[in-house]
């Protein structure tokens, strides 16, 4: 079992852009069946956490909820659930929340969805072991950083997937940077 961080961005490092569009995304050519597919790594998700933006996101483009496994919502709004998902929207340490999301997850990976910043939450507090990115052939100049953090990454696989790059990384920890002197 692992804690992956799992997305697309930009050649530039954005996940979304400023007003929180995935619509340059959409347009993207990948093979669902192809390598560091989003079907093959959610066949092995057994639990989900996301923030409140990401998920609103979701439920006004899609129109529904098409989960079934557990999710964490991260919000400190009310956010609309709907009637029968497998919800829970939790305002949390994302520690509390992690060791919920391993009980529930029968053995299977933990997925953190979308938002940087959230992410970043479970970077700093450890539990972060995986970032995959999907690096799409666009640059879109500001938005959502895929990671406002800094870490330090182990390449573990890459593979092209039609027009996107993608590469799988070890969470090393965080990135440790050694002041320069001025002289």
């Amino acid at each position: 079992m692992a804690t992956r961080y799992y997305t697309a961005s930009s050649l530039d490092g954005f996940i979304a852009t400023s007003d929180h569009s995935l619509d340059w995304l959409l347009k993207q050519d990948i093979d669902d069946d192809g390598p560091m597919s989003y079907p093959s790594f959610r066949a092995g998700v057994g639990a989900m956490a996301l923030g409140a933006t990401t998920f609103e996101w979701i439920m006004a483009n899609n129109g529904s909820w098409d989960y079934t496994l557990p999710a964490w919502v991260f919000s400190h709004h009310d956010v609309e659930i709907p009637d029968g998902a497998n919800i829970r929207r939790v305002k949390d340490d994302v520690r509390a929340v992690h060791a919920e999301m391993t009980a529930a997850a029968g053995g299977k990976d933990l997925w953190i969805v979308g938002g940087g910043e959230l992410v970043g939450q479970f970077a700093d507090a450890g539990l972060l072991d995986e970032v995959w990115v999907q690096y799409a052939p666009v640059t879109l100049g500001s938005g959502a950083p895929i990671l406002p953090r800094s870490l330090d990454l182990e390449l573990l696989d890459v593979a092209r997937n039609r027009d996107f790059l993608c590469g799988r990384y070890r969470v090393v920890g965080a990135l440790h940077v050694a002041a320069e002197s001025l002289d």
